[in-house]
């Protein structure tokens, strides 16, 4: 169990953002935290205390006229930590390659696989391979059950969360990283049972978003994950603006 950073980018800066609440729609959002510094500042920062596997997120689509600058933040924390962050965000078999060669040690995929609410199963084996891909089964509950959600967490597919579902994605990927989009940048506590469904049925590396704002809940998650799943941390770090200090979190997983 080690913690996994991770760097947002929206609208052409470094936040944080409450995670249901992002829509394409005049790329709204709601912040939680807009950061002074720049990707290369963060990609640096990670690097000094060896914290490999972290993510990039581009939260604004392809097209949006903040596209663009977003492409510059993460292309810049690519070059201070180079091979040591993945990204994701609007990944597909055409644009997977760049952001390998600008220095990503894997691509993070969800939209490109999952179309019109099911699997594309020939974009999942065309992105770039199993060994620097890395699937993002992000969820949100309903009706009492928990089902991967797309497009910047706004649209439900039928896929549900599950053992079956970890089984057979874990042939084509080599890691997932998996959102529980309800309680993300919220800073309200982990979701329980997605936490125990990762525990149970992860066979491969595996890291958990959404909710951590103590030391308590990365404890809780230890249990419940079995000691195994990975985590990251957004809002509720310090150099976010949250309470926890940054130096204790990338320390707790070593």
């Amino acid at each position: 169990m080690k913690f996994r950073p991770c760097i947002d980018i929206h609208n052409g800066n470094v936040k944080q953002i409450v995670g249901g609440s992002l829509s394409d729609k005049n790329n709204y959002a709601v912040d939680n935290f807009v950061s002074e510094y720049d990707g290369a500042y963060y990609g640096k920062l990670y690097k000094s205390y060896g914290l490999t596997g972290g993510h990039i997120i581009i939260l604004n689509p392809v097209g949006s006229e903040f596209y663009n600058a977003d492409l510059e933040q993460a292309y810049s924390a690519l070059s201070a930590f180079e091979g040591g962050l993945q990204i994701g965000g609007g990944i597909n078999d055409e644009n997977a390659a760049q952001f390998l060669e600008k220095g990503a040690s894997h691509v993070i995929v969800t939209s490109f696989v999952f179309k019109n609410g099911v699997v594309n199963f020939d974009n999942l084996v065309k992105s770039v391979g199993k060994s620097r891909l890395v699937l993002d089964l992000s969820c949100r509950k309903r009706d009492g059950k928990y089902y991967v959600v797309t497009d910047r967490w706004q649209k439900f597919t039928d896929i549900e969360m599950n053992s079956q579902t970890l089984e057979m994605f874990s042939e084509y990927c080599d890691e997932f990283l998996i959102h529980a989009v309800d309680t993300e940048g919220k800073a309200k506590g982990i979701e329980p049972q997605i936490a125990k469904i990762m525990g149970e049925y992860c066979t491969i590396p595996s890291t958990y978003a959404g909710g951590i704002s103590s030391f308590e809940d990365l404890d809780n998650l230890k249990e419940l994950g079995k000691g195994k799943i990975d985590f990251t941390i957004g809002s509720a770090l310090d150099i976010f603006g949250g309470n926890m200090n940054f130096e204790k979190v990338a320390a707790y997983g070593k």
